[in-house]
């Protein structure tokens, strides 16, 4: 009996944890996300991308992309033979599972912080942010004051008179 309850607390602690509130790496709540995080099966993913030291894009089966922000910064990953995911079950979810990466003779490995899924156009705008993709329209600059462009406005009152009428 004892055993049941062991196992239905693991299970409901697995479940909160993948439901805990969705941190960006700075500690602030995301508020597109209301609060909501993501989690991955480890199985599915395909490959990933470093965008900065604290910041990965997960690319997941079905073309399914996720944003990973780690807990501290994980100097030398961008440079590491590849990553791992360690997590106690199946899935990756922030809160309890972590990054490990071949970048140090210990296999260094740091906590996940969130986990959210990107749309398509979120997955574009954060490869802009990080410089790992130029934007496809330029932003075209605000036009430059042009010195001794100045209108002189003429006297109609003058040219009237000269006319003779």
């Amino acid at each position: 009996m004892h055993i049941k309850q062991l196992v239905m607390i693991s299970l409901s602690c697995g479940v909160l944890a993948c439901a805990s509130p969705d941190l960006a790496s700075d500690g602030s709540k995301d508020s597109t996300r209301s609060g909501r995080t993501d989690c991955i099966f480890r199985s599915s993913i395909r490959g990933y991308t470093v965008l900065d030291e604290s910041n990965l894009i997960i690319e997941g089966s079905g073309r399914r992309n996720y944003h990973v922000a780690l807990r501290r910064r994980a100097y030398g990953i961008s440079s590491s033979w590849g990553i791992t995911f360690d997590s106690p079950t199946g899935q990756v979810c922030a809160g309890f599972s972590e990054v490990v990466f071949d970048g140090h003779l210990d296999g260094e490995s740091i906590p996940i912080a969130s986990i959210r899924e990107l749309s398509p156009e979120d997955h574009e705008d954060l490869l802009i942010k990080f410089g790992k993709k130029k934007p496809e329209i330029e932003q075209t600059p605000a036009p430059a004051e042009v010195k001794g462009a100045e209108v002189e406005e003429l006297d109609t009152a003058d040219t009237d008179d000269s006319s003779g009428n």
